[in-house]
Parts: structure tokens; sequence; C-alpha cells
């Protein structure tokens, strides 16, 4: 695989995309997702006065009954497609939705697993904390919450092996550097070591609780969204993405590399993947080897790039889904999430030090 070249792999990734659900394990694992609006899957709908959702047209135009579920997308978003290969029809449902369950369905449902992401979470807690979203601290509460629960339903040991087979999918940090600011945040170097000791104690916490499989996204280049490209146009006239975001996206990427391998080496059967969606989405836009018309509009908003309004009822419809990388002013399209889960999972470039797929490979 070491000779293929990269943008004979990524159009071949566009292919094996068409037919993701024939990969998927029969069995499938519990899944647990946290992380950001790129795994979102109505978590946000849920909590009281948010000011980031996404539960309205035509979010949702291509989900199944063209319903819009309050994922920033216009179908599903990584989290599903990722469900998908692992067996699932979709990614689980929201933990705050299994809790509006009655008894019987909440035990029943929540053995699959669930989904804590939260739209505009960081992994520091002051990332948009005033648009009443939930950070990962407080998603890694929930998920201690449900470990109570689990421990109630079957017991300590039975709750330790299950959650040892079952997979813990973590995207999220893109908000962090979206809201960073050298005035309040400090240098770019003590940005990304805070975010990184901030992560390594969620990661570990999850660790003591019983998850061993981890498959972790990176950050992709934020500032080559339409959002940022349009700051930069305000700036200089130019919409070339904004290399200062991506320099400490870079840099997030690499510094949480170097976490894992040490982390892995001592918690005793830990582990993981990393997805470099950095360099993934860098060539994507470079290269466009999966042959996306527009890297750099967004295919719903308003004005220059479609980014100087929001994707809502008043936008202007986009019937040509399929050849955009951006579905709104941060958030990719359906079929870019499903070529990013599809690359995540099988591996071998964009991933290290195994696939996400290699995560079930054993018992």
């Amino acid at each position: 695989m070491a000779s293929i070249s990269i943008p004979f792999y990524l159009c071949l990734l566009a292919i094996c995309a068409k037919f993701a659900p024939q990969l998927a394990y029969d069995m499938p694992r519990p899944i647990f997702f946290l992380g950001d609006s790129t795994a979102d899957v109505g978590t946000n709908n849920l909590l009281h006065g948010s000011k980031l959702t996404a539960n309205f047209l035509p979010n949702g135009v291509d989900f199944p009954r063209s319903q819009p579920t309050g994922r920033f997308s216009n179908g599903f978003n990584t989290a599903d497609e990722l469900a998908k290969l692992f067996g699932l029809k979709r990614s689980p449902p929201p933990y705050l939705f299994l809790l509006t369950l009655g008894s019987h369905q909440f035990k029943r449902r929540v053995l699959r697993g669930a989904n804590f992401a939260s739209g505009g979470a960081g992994i520091l807690d002051k990332t948009n904390s005033d648009k009443t979203v939930m950070p990962l601290s407080e998603q890694i509460n929930q998920f201690t919450s449900l470990h109570g629960n689990f421990t109630a339903m079957m017991g300590a040991p039975k709750t330790e092996a299950m959650l040892n087979k079952s997979l813990f999918f973590i995207s999220i940090g893109s908000n962090d550097i979206l809201n960073y600011s050298p005035r309040e945040d400090g240098t770019g170097d003590a940005f990304i070591s805070l975010l990184i000791a901030t992560y390594s104690k969620h990661i570990t916490t999850l660790y003591e609780m019983g998850a061993r499989r981890f498959g972790i996204i990176s950050i992709p280049p934020v500032g080559c969204c339409p959002h940022s490209r349009l700051k930069q146009f305000k700036k200089n006239g130019s919409t070339s993405c904004d290399s200062t975001m991506n320099d400490l996206a870079r840099a997030f990427h690499s510094a949480l590399n170097t976490l894992l391998l040490h982390i892995s080496s001592k918690l005793l059967g830990m582990k993981y993947s990393l997805g470099n969606t950095y360099q993934m989405t860098y060539d994507i836009i470079n290269r466009k080897s999966f042959g996306f018309h527009d890297v750099e509009s967004a295919c719903c908003g308003h004005g220059n790039l479609n980014a100087q309004g929001p994707c809502n009822s008043t936008a202007l419809s986009c019937p040509d889904r399929l050849k955009y990388l951006f579905w709104d002013m941060y958030h990719p399209t359906q079929v870019a999430s499903t070529m990013e889960a599809v690359a995540l999972y099988l591996g071998p470039f964009y991933v290290s030090p195994i696939s996400f797929g290699q995560l079930a490979g054993d018992n």
C-alpha cells in the first residue's frame, strides 16, 4: 500500500464510500461519541437556551425523510458514518435523549452506546460557554453518570468487560482554535500545551472507568473553512486560508500524537488510532482528488462564499451538494463526512498507529 499515490488513494476512498455499509462488522460493539458539532446528533436540541442548534431546514435535507435532527449537515455526519462502518444504522442517540426514555427502553438502547457530542463544545470549559453547550468536561461527567447506570444494571465486572470492548470516538478541538485569542490565551505554544494537558486528563478519566479503545479525530485545517476565508477576505482581500489557525491545528495534531504515544505506554491495554484530518482535508483542498468542484465556499448560506450568513430557511438552495466540501460556513457535507469516515476506518494513510477499523479487530 505504501506505493499507492495519495491522489489514487483518495479516489479509491470515493469508490469505497459508496459501499461503506458492506465493510461493517456483523456484531456491533457499543459505541460512545464525545466531541463537537462534527459528531453532535441532537444534543444541543435538548439544551434549554442553546444558541447553537441545527434542528431546522435545510439542515437534514438529505437525512431520511428530509428530517432536520440537529446535525450540522445536509444529512448524516461523521459520527453517523463511522457508526455505520461498525454495524450500526447511524450514531447512537444523544445521551440526553436516552434519559427521556422509560427504564426498559433506556436499558435496552443504552447498551448499544450513546452520543455526548455538543455543537460548539471545546476541550476547554470556556470555549463557547456563553452559547449553552456541553464542553468535554461535562460530557465526561455525563459518561460518569452512565457508568453508574451500567454498574447498577449489570454489576462492576460485566460493566468493565463491556467497556473494555466498546469503542470511544472523540472529535473535538476546532472550536478552541476558532476562539483562540493571543491576548486572553497567551502564546500559541502555551495554548496548545493547555489543550493537550486537559485532553490527557479526560482520556485518563475514561480509561479509569473502563475505556480501552480510542478513535481520536484531530483538528482539520479550520483556517480553510468558509468562515475563516471570509475573515481573510475582509482583512486583505484574499480568500486564502488563515495560516495562524492552521499552524495551531497542525501543532495540536503533533502534540496529540506525542501525548497518545506517551500515555498508551503507561495505560495497560489501551489501544488508539489517531486520525490526521488536518492532512486529509489539506490534501482534498489542494489536490482536489475527491472530485469536489468547490472547496472554498459553503453550499448553504448567504453572501460571499456563502459564509456571510447562516444556513437557514432563507439561504439559497444548494442542489449540487455532492460538489461541495463544506455544507455551511464550518461543517462538511454528508459526502465529505462519509469519505472521512472511510479513510479513518480503512487506513493506512491519515491514521496512526492503526486504523479505526483495527480498533475492533480482536476481543
